[in-house]
């Protein structure tokens, strides 16, 4: 890709500010993780690997592997695989209360295991490691014992078009839980690559292509309805996959056979309002050079392919876990573009129709200057000072986005002044790590943690410590931080590479930064961001709220702009665009959506999407305005980007007018604030007319909001119209 502007330069790679200790026992071990001192991906899809049992599933998207170690029909040590059919999936019941009566989950089921890559050898002492851990890939290697040099690698590659198993010495041996109904020696489709067609008892079919070093027929044998055993001492690598399409589709798999993707890379660049990104793989098999790679593509990526890859889409689709229809595209490298990004957006409401909205008209101003002194006078220092990175990110991006509001769009900067110094002296508790729980740095993981957690606490700070949420708790911080530079300059002498420190954690664009790993909470596959960190889980990783992801790419974006840096600027755009795209297509469900179950969309969110399964609730509660209203905060400038206002009507109109389930004028408590705010996306007037009213009651604004800003915000919006 040429022209525009990189989106991947490094921000920073220096030391960690001195103000910040390090600290190396983190209470969670490094599993498997053997001489590796590089920083370590904490929140991206095969952590299953090196966390608890190391027998969780990595979703690959369509593919799940995971170490059979022992379990199931066949009682195996390899590696197993599985992939769901719809007619598997497990629903929850449905939910009266929402109109369309939709199923409130769904769940797949876990550990089919329809094929398993083993070895004769692989038994009850069977080690698993991880190696070669990178942002988009994973090696699962499994040896008999610890010190042997026996060894089954499996290369987990997100989208990997075939499952792919490389032996050194050992006697493959495959198995299956669903029971094989019949193996068939097949045709060879090149030479030196030996074919087996596999039909299992639950109907699906499958292709094995076994290639060996030697180039001589390994000859696998049948043995019973759960084992097909090869050669003894053997050294090659074994692929299987799922055939979904008959003659033609194996023709296709065929056309692929022989090469399979060891790792991927990510460039992106940005060039005007248009974001261009890319992914490429690195392949290794038989005859690289002649036979094309065979990746899956989600939804997402197929809508904004270029029309090269586009014109490299194949007829074979299989269904993913959480994300609709996976498409296999041939070749080693996708562009994707994402237009009409959001460069224009700054801290003022916008809209997509009219852009920034930098006035609003006087008589918003004179109210807005009116109800300002009630929130300006608050104890910022006592509302900040908290047990929590989250809360206390919370309450001083709040404070920074009512000093803005006040000085720029109220255009009164002297009834924001001392506010704005309290601000800057209630961040500076951060800065200097004088709060009630310090950061310390983590040399086991290589990252910026909470300390709340050393004391035995997992869940404290909501898993901060575990890596859990980071985007979210730090996203935050650098909100706040963009807006105190932006309104003072001189500012940022002091607080610039603390502010770095923590972009740098949540979402690093350096491959290389020996202090964090790239990227760690978004997922540049998936589209998205994952908040769970090291904690062990049997559907993976999962995110709530779509909202607070979007508001760590939007401050990233800001940061970026206060500060001077083209790069991260850009690549907070580009991060925009593609939430915009994701969340369209899997959380954010308007009545027309394809990738969610039909008997699911009417919950209008996914709620908690795991990788295995889509949950409509909270980790904090089952109320509707909760499950909903966690998509919607913080209202923030890039709210109104990525919630598209036909979504806001349907999910209003449906959920939250004055004839709905839920009516808004009856929620209670933030959420309530939280509700009408959202509403300004689509009806300005009315969420205007709530806040302004006469008799408001502040128990209805959320800790992380202000009156003041959601004014400001509907009148901003009323310009639009």
């Amino acid at each position: 890709m040429s022209g525009g502007q990189d989106v991947f330069v490094p921000l920073a790679t220096g030391a960690i500010p001195q103000a910040v200790t390090s600290r190396g026992d983190h209470p969670v071990p490094k599993k498997g993780i053997e001489n590796v001192n590089t920083p370590i991906e904490t929140n991206k899809f095969y952590s299953g690997i090196f966390l608890g049992s190391q027998s969780n599933a990595t979703f690959t998207h369509p593919y799940a592997v995971a170490w059979a170690k022992g379990s199931g029909t066949a009682q195996s040590y390899g590696m197993a695989l599985w992939h769901n059919e719809a007619n598997v999936v497990a629903n929850g019941p449905t939910n009266a209360n929402i109109p369309g009566n939709p199923i409130s989950y769904y769940i797949n089921p876990i550990g089919i295991q329809h094929l398993i890559l083993s070895a004769t050898e692989l038994k009850a002492s069977t080690v698993l490691t991880g190696e070669n851990i990178l942002p988009f890939s994973a090696d699962a290697v499994l040896k008999p014992d610890s010190g042997s040099s026996q060894r089954l690698t499996v290369p987990l590659v997100q989208g990997m078009g075939f499952v792919t198993g490389m032996y050194t010495n050992l006697q493959p041996l495959i198995q299956t839980g669903v029971f094989f109904r019949q193996v068939v020696t097949a045709a060879s489709p090149r030479v030196g690559i030996f074919k087996y067609k596999l039909t299992l008892e639950d109907g699906s079919s499958w292709l094995l292509y076994a290639v060996p070093q030697d180039g001589k027929d390994p000859n696998f044998q049948l043995e019973s309805n759960t084992n097909l055993r090869g050669p003894a001492g053997w050294s090659g690598f074994v692929q299987v996959t799922k055939n979904p399409a008959g003659d033609s589709g194996e023709k296709l798999l065929d056309g692929s056979a022989g090469v399979f993707a060891l790792e991927a890379a990510i460039s992106g660049t940005v060039s005007a309002r248009t974001g261009t990104y890319q992914l490429s793989w690195a392949k290794s098999g038989t005859k690289t050079q002649d036979t094309p790679l065979m990746m899956y593509a989600l939804p997402h990526h197929v809508e904004s392919f270029d029309a090269t890859t586009k014109g490299r889409m194949t007829s074979i689709s299989l269904r993913t876990t959480t994300k609709g229809k996976a498409t296999a595209v041939v070749g080693e490298t996708w562009t994707m573009v994402e237009p009409d990004l959001p460069t224009d957006m700054g801290f003022a409401p916008w809209s997509a129709s009219s852009g920034n909205v930098n006035g609003i008209s006087t008589a918003a101003q004179k109210v807005i200057l009116g109800v300002a002194p009630t929130e300006l006078n608050q104890n910022i220092d006592a509302q900040t000072n908290l047990n929590s990175m989250y809360y206390s990110g919370k309450a001083l991006s709040k404070f920074a986005t009512l000093v803005y509001t006040v000085n720029k769009l109220g255009g009164n900067p002297d009834l924001a002044a001392s506010a704005l110094q309290n601000l800057k002296t209630a961040f500076s508790r951060f800065i200097t790590n004088k709060q009630q729980f310090p950061l310390v740095y983590d040399t086991v993981w290589k990252g910026v943690v909470s300390s709340a957690s050393y004391g035995g606490d997992s869940g404290a700070d909501f898993g901060n410590t575990y890596y859990n949420d980071h985007h979210f708790h730090y996203g935050y911080f650098i909100h706040a931080a963009a807006i105190i530079g932006s309104l003072d300059p001189t500012w940022l002498s002091s607080s610039k590479d603390w502010v770095n420190m923590l972009v740098r954690d949540a979402g690093n664009s350096a491959a290389n930064d020996p202090y964090f790993p790239f990227s760690r909470a978004f997922d540049w596959f998936n589209g998205h961001s994952w908040a769970k960190g090291l904690f062990e889980s049997f559907d993976g990783k999962d995110q709530e709220s779509t909202s607070e992801d979007t508001m760590f790419a939007y401050a990233i974006k800001m940061w970026g702009k206060t500060i001077g840096d083209a790069s991260l600027e850009a690549r907070g755009n580009l991060m925009l665009g593609i939430l915009r795209r994701s969340l369209h297509n899997y959380f954010l469900l308007e009545s027309d959506n394809k990738n969610q179950p039909a008997n699911f969309i009417a919950n209008k969110v996914t709620g908690i999407l795991f990788e295995n399964k889509v949950d409509h609730t909270t980790y904090f509660g089952g109320n509707l305005e909760y499950i909903q209203g966690i998509h919607m905060l913080p209202l923030l400038p890039s709210s109104g980007f990525v919630r598209r206002q036909n979504f806001v009507l349907e999910e209003w109109n449906a959920l939250f007018a004055s004839n709905a389930t839920t009516p808004a004028s009856t929620v209670t408590g933030g959420w309530k604030g939280v509700l009408y705010a959202n509403l300004a996306l689509v009806d300005p007037t009315t969420s205007w007319n709530f806040f302004a009213q006469s008799n408001f009651d502040y128990s209805w604004i959320d800790g992380g909001a202000s009156r003041t800003w959601y004014l400001a915000y509907a009148a901003g919006m009323l310009m639009t119209l």
